[in-house]
């Protein structure tokens, strides 16, 4: 048997052997041939593109590196903790103290007070000479302490000026004298930016501050991916890891058309899909976040949903776009337009509506009181409607008509429709019954219980919901209650919920 091993090892070598003499043949030939292969300098006239492009990233990235700044932020956690006494236990120090050493124990471990410190870093951008800095909402997001390293490694400290935690943006500010010399970035159209188009990233992924790294966008308008409540991301495939958040998205004019904010992934770093806010969406709140203010945004006061092909083909339309108006809130600004439930807005202040998310998010960039126009398909023709847009506010967020049951919906924070099959299976839900959840409000009752857009509420205080009015209904009845269990529907899962009405 070992023979027989043997052999076999032999064999396999004298295989390789082979192999291996037989490729150093054809090696020999191929460079004794016609000139195949031949060495010596690269002829530039073939590599010159190349180099072309990289002149352009080296230049690009030459230009925007010094706007950019590495954020690093402090927290201190508190915390309490039980004090535990003896390792060696009571009877240990009873025999040398008595049974007094067991009546000056206190029957319960003390708790005592803890403080840990807490570090985070991001990015950011320098936006004017006074030193404000652009960057995300979640890398500042109740810190307290702030500082900013900017790229030749002098430090400030900083303050936040303000933020907008819907968008996941924050204005902050260096603290102290700052320097007269301080570049800035310059902005450019992100609608303007086609996919396909190169792009290049800049931060502190790791930590590793003036990092480049360079792409393309991957997709445009991406929405429903859970982060921010108003979402229309770039989608880029320029690594973008922890630390990235809060820099820029360039164009190859070294213009910012993005603030980098998320990754999609499953290991916790770049895995070829990365996020970025549209640098459009945060120029029109760019105004008052520099004063210090609060984002107010505009409302039309109805409920819209997706043009499903199916729907398309029923209301006569050529294609599957715009938004379809389900409900018409009274005495809201659409109703006063004139708008009707049936309506398809396709274009919304001269811009084409692609989709339900796009339209909401050009009516939340719309500064209360002004007047937009409404293109809608009504039966088959186009309508132009005027509507004077209102400020949106958190009792306005609810869906249905104002009245007492709405009221319950608006302090929740979400608004509901009822599931019909068109709404099943724009949302996963088909084969449910009940009151869809369209829209949640970041920080309300319905966010903190864990709700989201697309839970179908049928049960509500051991009530069965078969529609929103059966939910307005039964939350109107348990109104004077703490609490109440709801069970939903989630992609098939049925999960009980428990919401603080209080």
């Amino acid at each position: 048997m070992r023979a027989w091993s043997k052999a076999v090892s032999v064999g396999v070598a004298m295989g390789v052997a082979l192999f291996v003499a037989a490729g150093l043949v054809a090696l020999i030939a191929a460079r004794s041939g016609a000139g195949d292969l031949k060495s010596g300098p690269i002829d530039p006239a073939v590599t010159a593109p190349a180099e072309q492009l990289g002149k352009a990233y080296a230049m690009v990235a030459a230009h925007v590196r010094p706007t950019v700044v590495s954020v690093y932020s402090e927290r201190i956690v508190k915390f309490q903790a039980p004090e535990f006494g003896s390792p060696f236990g009571d009877d240990f120090f009873r025999q040398f103290f008595g049974q007094q050493f067991q009546q000056n124990q206190p029957q319960q471990p003390r708790q005592r007070q803890f403080q840990q410190r807490q570090q985070g870093m991001g990015s950011g951008m320098i936006i004017d000479e006074q030193g404000h800095v652009l960057t995300n909402y979640h890398v500042v997001r109740d810190v307290d302490e702030i500082k900013v390293q900017l790229a030749d490694k002098r430090t400030f400290e900083a303050e936040i000026v303000s933020t907008d935690p819907q968008t996941d943006v924050a204005v902050i500010r260096m603290k102290g004298s700052v320097p007269g010399d301080l570049p800035a970035v310059e902005f450019g159209d992100s609608d303007a930016i086609e996919v396909g188009d190169l792009v290049m990233a800049i931060g502190a992924p790791f930590g590793f501050a003036q990092t480049v790294t360079t792409g393309i966008i991957s997709a445009k308008g991406r929405s429903g991916v859970g982060i921010n409540a108003y979402e229309d991301f770039l989608q880029t495939d320029a690594a973008i890891n922890p630390g990235n958040s809060g820099g820029p998205l360039v164009n190859m004019r070294g213009q910012v058309i993005g603030i980098n904010s998320a990754i999609a992934t499953s290991i916790g770093q770049f895995a070829g899909v990365g996020f970025a806010i549209p640098i459009n969406m945060v120029k029109g709140i760019l105004p008052t976040l520099l004063k210090g203010e609060k984002v107010t945004r505009g409302m039309l006061g109805v409920m819209i949903q997706e043009v499903t092909p199916e729907l398309a083909k029923e209301l006569g339309l050529s294609e599957a776009k715009g938004a379809l108006v389900s409900q018409v809130n009274a005495d809201s600004p659409a109703a006063k337009a004139g708008v009707k439930p049936g309506d398809v807005i396709v274009r919304y202040d001269g811009r084409e509506v692609e989709s339900t998310t796009h339209l909401r998010n050009m009516v939340a960039a719309t500064a209360p009181g002004t007047e937009a126009k409404l293109v809608v398909i009504r039966n088959g023709k186009e309508e132009t409607l005027t509507v004077t847009v209102v400020k949106l506010t958190p009792e306005k967020m609810a869906a249905g008509t104002p009245s007492e049951e709405g009221g319950v919906l608006s302090k929740l924070g979400m608004a509901v429709q009822t599931l019909t099959p068109d709404l099943a299976k724009q949302f996963g839900a088909q084969g449910a019954e009940g009151a869809v959840i369209t829209d949640v409000q970041e920080g309300s009752p319905a966010s903190l219980a864990g709700l989201q857009p697309g839970d179908v509420i049928v049960e509500a205080d051991r009530q069965k919901v078969t529609s929103a009015d059966d939910l307005q209904e039964a939350l109107g009845k348990a109104k004077d209650k703490d609490t109440v269990l709801l069970l939903i529907k989630r992609k098939g899962a049925s999960l009980f919920v428990v919401l603080h009405l209080k």
